[in-house]
C-alpha cells in the first residue's frame, strides 16, 4: 500500500511541478506580483493536497503589506506550506537549489538563497530583503538554520533580523507544529544524514500527516526603556514567543 501510495502521489505531484516551471519560466514574466502571488499561494495549496498533507492555521497572519515571519524549521516541506497562507520569499540556504524537484520548486516560489560560505552573504542577503520590504512583500526566516524534529528549538542567527529593524517592518513569530495521525510526531521531519528521497518516500507513502501554523503576535516595536530593540533582542523575543508554542 505505501508503494501504491507512493506512485500515485507522485504521479499528482509531477504534473504540478512541470506547471511550475512552466509558469516560472514562460507566465511569470508578464504578470504582475498580485497574480504571481495568487499562482503561488494556490499552488502551494494543491501541492500539500497532492502529498497527502492536511493544513490548518490558528492565529492573525499579516496578509498585507511588509513583514518579515520567523518560524522554527522542520521539513522540505515547509516552504510550501507557509506560501500556501501568503505568498512568502523564504531565506533559505544556497544548497536546496541543487535539490531535485524541491529545489526546482523553492526557485519558483521566490526563495532567496544565501551561501554563507561567502564572505558578503549576509550584506547581499540583507539587500535582498530590503527589495522584498519596499515591494510590501512577505520574507520568511528560519533563524535556526538547519532543521529540527519540532520539539524543540535550537540556537537562533540574530544577523537577517537586522533588515526588518532598520526597515520597521513587523516581525511575527510562526510556530510550526506537525502531527502524524493526530498525535504531535516528527514523523515528516528531514534530519540528520536522511537523504531527501527516503524522506519524501516516507511523506508521500505515509498518511494522516498535518501541520499547524500558530501565527504569534507581532513583537513589540520597542523594548523596555522605549528604545528600539537590538537583533538580539528580537532574535530572543522570537525564539522564546515559537518555544512556547512547541
Amino acid at each position: 500500500m505505501n508503494l501504491l501510495r507512493f506512485i500515485i502521489r507522485l504521479a499528482m505531484v509531477l504534473p504540478l511541478i512541470i506547471f511550475a516551471l512552466l509558469c516560472v519560466g514562460l507566465v511569470y514574466p508578464w504578470l504582475g506580483a498580485g497574480p504571481r502571488a495568487w499562482l503561488n499561494r494556490n499552488w502551494s495549496r494543491c501541492l500539500l493536497r497532492a502529498c497527502g498533507i492536511r493544513l490548518s492555521v490558528s492565529g492573525e497572519p499579516r496578509l498585507q503589506g511588509a513583514v518579515l515571519w520567523v518560524a522554527n524549521h522542520v521539513s522540505w516541506i515547509d516552504i510550501f506550506v507557509v506560501n500556501a497562507v501568503r505568498s512568502t520569499s523564504f531565506v533559505a540556504k544556497a544548497e536546496i537549489r541543487s535539490w531535485p524537484l524541491v529545489g526546482w520548486l523553492a526557485v519558483g516560489a521566490g526563495t532567496l538563497f544565501i551561501d554563507r560560505g561567502q564572505r558578503h552573504a549576509v550584506h547581499d542577503m540583507g539587500q535582498a530583503i530590503h527589495k522584498c520590504f519596499a515591494r510590501g512583500d512577505a520574507v520568511g526566516l528560519f533563524p535556526e538554520g538547519t532543521t529540527s524534529e519540532g520539539f524543540s528549538l535550537r540556537p537562533f542567527h540574530a544577523s537577517l533580523f537586522e533588515p526588518a529593524r532598520q526597515s520597521g517592518v513587523a516581525i511575527q513569530p510562526v510556530a510550526m507544529r506537525f502531527f502524524h495521525k493526530g498525535q504531535r510526531s516528527g514523523f515528516a521531519s528531514f534530519v540528520g544524514e536522511e537523504t531527501l528521497v527516503a524522506n519524501m518516500w516516507r511523506v508521500l507513502g505515509g498518511t494522516g500527516v498535518a501541520v499547524e501554523l500558530v501565527f504569534l503576535p507581532v513583537l513589540p516595536a520597542t523594548a523596555e526603556g522605549g528604545e528600539p530593540p537590538t537583533r538580539l533582542e528580537l532574535s530572543r523575543m522570537a525564539r522564546d514567543a515559537i518555544a512556547s508554542k512547541l
